[in-house]
């Protein structure tokens, strides 16, 4: 290893951490989406740098950490919060014993700048080699987290037999794609959904007017009584690619109705007419009404996935 941290290969080359800047997102974006494919493990999807881009670009391309070899992109990782790193893998590296050890050494040691001090996660693709030199640095699993899939090849529906009427209706609800004249409105439900949030409308401009967008919808479901009551994101991955749902939230007055499942066929909908292949989400095991709420829209189970940590 050099003095600047570079682990040297055994083909001679070097293995580089690094960040895209604000100019180069979009190229990260694009890498991103060539590596979505069906069979793939769960990994960071181009709709998380979408999501976490509601901050900004200069937030978001200081939260982004690229690792390339010989000019090829190898890794990418994205610091989503002060303490958690979620990571994508290129295809074909995930076994890849210098880029695993480089990972490691990268996200134990924190002048090297990708995670600080102290209580930290790490999000790693379920059999990544970078999971064997983390254990052995002391890193160990925290809670398990469920991935669900959707196929889009078949219909999305309301029932057994009776496919969506139209490209995001949902039952029992009004499916409306939202537009800038009403970010206000599904800004609102997001807020009402998630403890904490402070998503506003114009977090939801500056995201709509990042690249990732151009493939995305946001959903916004009403009740004829009760007015807007769940809201969901979808971002495509390009045709015939893996979409994400990220995220989907009812508002916590209108809960228990059945809604969760409404909106999360709707998005299904919205990402088959994107062109994608299936949808994804992820939500933690011990969320059971998320899982069944998923599970209830069609969308099946995945092997439990989880991320390392280490304590402070």
């Amino acid at each position: 290893m050099r003095s600047d941290g570079a682990v040297v290969c055994d083909r001679g080359m070097t293995i580089t951490l690094g960040g895209p800047g604000a100019d180069g997102l979009p190229k990260t974006v694009g890498v991103l989406r060539e590596w979505q494919h069906e069979g793939a493990p769960t990994q960071l999807h181009p709709g998380d740098l979408g999501w976490f881009w509601r901050s900004g670009a200069a937030a978001t391309a200081a939260a982004v950490r690229t690792w390339t070899r010989a000019g090829r992109v190898l890794a990418i990782g994205l610091l989503d919060g002060p303490g958690l790193l979620r990571l994508a893998i290129a295809p074909g590296a995930h076994r890849d014993e210098e880029l695993a050890r480089r990972l490691a050494d990268d996200i134990t040691r924190p002048e090297r700048g990708v995670l600080p001090e102290g209580r930290a996660s790490v999000e790693a693709p379920a059999g990544a080699l970078v999971h064997e030199p983390l254990s052995a640095h002391g890193w160990g699993t925290d809670e398990p987290w469920t991935p669900l899939h959707r196929d889009l090849g078949e219909p999305v529906s309301d029932s057994v037999n009776e496919p969506v009427g139209g490209p995001v209706d949902g039952p029992g609800l009004r499916i409306e794609v939202v537009g800038p004249e009403r970010a206000h409105a599904f800004t609102a439900v997001h807020r009402a959904a998630f403890d904490g949030s402070a998503f506003t409308a114009e977090h939801w401009h500056t995201m709509a007017a990042a690249p990732p967008f151009a493939d995305a919808r946001c959903l916004l479901a009403h009740d004829d009584r009760a007015g807007p009551v769940a809201a969901v994101t979808v971002w495509s991955a390009g045709p015939g690619r893996p979409g994400l749902l990220e995220p989907m939230g009812v508002h916590r007055e209108h809960r228990h109705r059945g809604h969760g499942r409404a909106i999360t066929l709707a998005a299904a909908a919205a990402l088959r007419d994107l062109g994608s292949s299936s949808a994804l989400v992820c939500t933690p095991s011990a969320n059971t009404a998320a899982v069944a709420t998923y599970a209830s829209a069609g969308f099946r189970r995945r092997p439990e996935t989880r991320d390392r940590y280490r304590n402070a």
